[in-house]
């Protein structure tokens, strides 16, 4: 009888010792990947771990642990970091409160969802066949994962900077065109920075309205001291002068 069960404990072991082997048309993909975000991996194992759910694995009786979830923990902590320095160096007014709550919406689920979309990661993910069939492909929490996974993947193989060049192709440019601007209150930022180095009072003006009523633009401008700063567009007047502001705020910054 313990005999018998030493031959089932092997047995069970050599199972679970089994790894990922991609097929061709699998492996194709990764390729095309790779070859589109310009980022070859030196240890190709961690980018298909960063695209393996915890279903695939379950399903093909692969390792536990050579599904995505821990590099998905690294790579949040990864981002949180990346986008922290980038805040931090591109808003010098913004307070620590502002950053907190900008740095949430940008690593929040839906948005990292949006990412990975954009990215077509979805496409990519290995997946068990339940998971395939009740959509699993296009549930944002899991297009997240996968984002997360993918920075830690990244981070361990290249380092940092990489994680820095890959962002600068998919996260910073969002937030430079203002995509989460909704978080953040530009005018009051544009205020404290005049306010502190005295450099005068500052007006803004609705100088255009333009397109039909039910898709309306407004253009404002925001003037001190009769010197044109920033110059916004939005859908509504507050959006056009939080945009005129945030124009301000860079231009002031660079001089």
């Amino acid at each position: 009888m313990q005999q018998s069960s030493r031959k089932i404990r092997k047995r069970t072991s050599k199972r679970t010792e089994k790894r990922i082997q991609l097929t061709s048309a699998q492996r194709l993909k990764f390729e095309k990947l790779l070859e589109k975000l310009e980022l070859p991996f030196r240890n190709e194992k961690l980018i298909i771990q960063a695209f393996t759910h915890s279903s695939y694995v379950n399903e093909h009786r692969i390792r536990p642990f050579d599904d995505n979830e821990r590099l998905e923990f690294l790579g949040d902590a990864v981002l949180e970091l990346a986008v922290s320095q980038y805040l931090y160096k591109k808003y010098e007014t913004m307070s620590e409160g502002e950053m907190t709550k900008l740095r949430a919406a940008i690593v929040c689920e839906p948005s990292l969802a949006k990412f990975a979309m954009d990215l077509a990661f979805g496409e990519i993910v290995l997946l068990g066949k339940g998971e395939e069939m009740t959509g699993g492909r296009e549930r944002p929490a899991l297009l997240a994962d996968i984002f997360e996974a993918f920075v830690g993947s990244l981070y361990l193989d290249q380092g940092l900077e990489a994680v820095y060049h890959f962002l600068n192709h998919t996260i910073y440019p969002k937030i430079d065109e203002g995509a989460f601007s909704h978080m953040m209150d530009f005018k009051s930022q544009l205020q404290e920075y005049i306010q502190r180095d005295g450099l005068g009072s500052i007006q803004y003006h609705i100088v255009q309205e333009r397109g039909p009523a039910h898709a309306r633009e407004f253009v404002s401008e925001v003037i001190l001291n009769d010197e044109k700063l920033g110059l916004g567009i939005g859908r509504s007047k507050k959006e056009a002068e939080q945009q005129a502001a945030q124009k301000a705020l860079e231009k002031l910054m660079e001089n």
